[in-house]
């Protein structure tokens, strides 16, 4: 018997104990129009289960700080938390020049602090000045971060002080402590949340180069993996639309510094930093429209919501004219890829909004989603915004700072657009101002929802569900793979890329017919399926 929805859910889970399964029975749903759909996301999970998360320190390190070109990161710890966020994201970065102004970059770099035994022991920040002052006399950077890992919290280095002697021992270099020891919070979301309380607390705000163009936007939550954030900004570009900072893939300190100054914030990764976009709304009274550029249609959506903001008859002129001269350059091949995938399905696991952005342009492509979920999500990113105020934050999570964010005397503008436009674009289904809907309202009733998909769950999600392909991050794509079945990794696209707008539709098509009909995986077989591997004895025998 063919199981679907809560049916295949419950028999899933059924052989965990009772307690593990009134635990992850919370976590996994399917999606019910009658039901609320409530889901429980964000808390601890149950030790002993092999999860795909990452730690706090992975989030604010690796996916907020990490892209940043010309922001030298010292890791205040042992050299093997460096190592794990050293290049493995993707995010490309190059040296550039702007206002005037060079910006370096040190993404290839590994700086680290390296602490042994005696430092634990004894204390290391003699040893974090010594590394702060090698970086200087070599690298001469203007932004210095200092990131610590769990150790340092441990033993309480003060690091904070430590950034503090630096400003002042090197005039007009801006050092920040961030504490993102990884223990803290539950996933790398509470490494996100430090890395952008910083951002807000001492970058954002003290720049003055005002945008050159009549239209600007800051991006926010694009790492530029695989190049997405220069392909989204080329769409950008030629539309007439000036992006001041990416936060933070394409971004660096010297732009970022004047994210205030840009009209209008467009949030991509909504889990990631949307902290940042309630704070400069709070603070700039800038406005925020959750977009995505991963798809087709989801890319006109985005541009068309951009100009809709803007309300400028040329601007939305000439958006139509760039989508209609983007999409007739890959329509011929949308069509052939949409013929080779249409009627497949797929399984989506990974963190952030991909989860989300992906199932968009697998419709464009005729192909539907069983089975999603998130490794950090919030219970906003699944049910939208709405639910914020109900969410009941627990211990863990009271641990990493909420900053009491006040209107800038001189900076704060709430009248950007007029109050009637104002009404019209929040009575517009088709934008998101200041909001986000979530992930459900995109899913098929009966798909599958997975919070913190675990091993032995996605093992036994993929048998019963047979996807044509399971889009994983980068610690899962292995078991999916020896199980003969294709595995795409979209937390950082291994060698390929990039795949957001137009163009990186098509040739994320490409990619996966590639892969679909060139089944290779499915010709592996493990060793033991066919001989035995294993020689013994049953107890007793003589």
């Amino acid at each position: 018997m063919v199981l679907h929805g809560n049916e295949l859910r419950d028999k899933v889970l059924e052989k965990y104990s009772a307690k593990v399964y009134r635990n992850r029975k919370q976590h996994v749903l399917s999606i019910d129009p009658e039901a609320s759909n409530e889901i429980t996301a964000n808390v601890r999970t149950i030790p002993g289960i092999i999860t795909q998360r990452g730690c706090c320190y992975a989030g604010c390190k690796g996916v907020v700080l990490g892209p940043m070109s010309d922001n030298a990161i010292i890791v205040h710890g042992p050299i093997g938390c460096s190592f794990y966020t050293w290049g493995t994201r993707r995010h490309k970065q190059v040296e550039t020049d702007r206002h005037g102004e060079h910006a370096d970059c040190y993404v290839e770099y590994c700086f680290s602090t390296d602490m042994q035994e005696p430092n634990i022991v004894f204390g290391g920040e003699k040893k974090l000045k010594k590394a702060i002052e090698e970086c200087m006399a070599i690298y001469k950077p203007k932004m210095l971060s200092i990131c610590s890992t769990c150790p340092v919290g441990l033993i309480g280095d003060d690091i904070h002080a430590i950034a503090k002697w630096a400003r002042e021992e090197y005039p007009g270099l801006m050092c920040i402590a961030f504490s993102c020891e990884g223990y803290k919070g539950v996933t790398q979301s509470a490494g996100h949340h430090i890395a952008s309380n910083q951002i807000i607390r001492f970058i954002v705000g003290t720049g003055d180069h005002k945008p050159q163009k009549k239209f600007s936007v800051n991006i926010l939550g694009e790492y530029n993996i695989g190049g997405d954030g220069w392909e989204i900004e080329r769409i950008l570009n030629r539309c007439g639309i000036e992006v001041v900072s990416a936060m933070t893939g394409t971004s660096c300190y010297r732009d970022m510094k004047n994210a205030h100054l840009a009209d209008l914030n467009l949030v991509q990764c909504h889990r990631s930093i949307n902290y940042v976009a309630d704070m400069m709304k709070d603070k700039y009274g800038m406005d925020w429209i959750k977009v995505n550029f991963i798809g087709v249609n989801a890319t006109k959506k985005s541009i068309r919501a951009i100009g809709a903001y803007f309300n400028d008859p040329e601007l939305s002129a000439r958006i139509e004219e760039v989508i209609a001269d983007e999409e007739n350059t890959i329509a011929d091949e949308m069509e052939y890829y949409k013929s080779k995938l249409k009627g497949k399905t797929a399984a989506i696991y990974v963190g952030g909004s991909r989860s989300h952005h992906y199932q968009l342009l697998l419709q464009d492509l005729g192909m539907s989603t069983v089975l999603a979920g998130y490794e950090f999500a919030h219970r906003d990113d699944y049910e939208g915004r709405r639910v914020i105020p109900d969410i009941k934050v627990d211990a863990d999570s009271k641990n990493i700072e909420n900053l009491k964010i006040e209107a800038d005397e001189n900076l704060y503008n709430p009248d950007r657009i007029t109050p009637e436009h104002r009404a019209e674009l929040e009575a517009n289904e088709d934008i998101d101002l200041n909001d986000y809907q979530g992930m459900y309202p995109d899913m098929e009733e009966g798909s599958i929802i997975a919070d913190d998909l675990n091993h032995f769950e996605t093992e036994e999600f993929l048998k019963a569900l047979k996807p044509d392909v399971f889009f994983s991050g980068i610690k899962d794509k292995f078991v999916v793979q020896k199980a003969g079945m294709l595995s795409r990794q979209i937390h950082s696209y291994d060698y390929q890329g990039p795949y957001t707008c137009f163009q990186g539709a098509a040739r994320f098509g490409h990619d996966l017919v590639m892969g679909l009909y060139v089944p290779a995986w499915s010709f592996i077989k493990a060793p033991w399926k066919n001989q035995a591997t294993l020689v013994g004895k049953l107890g007793g025998e003589v």
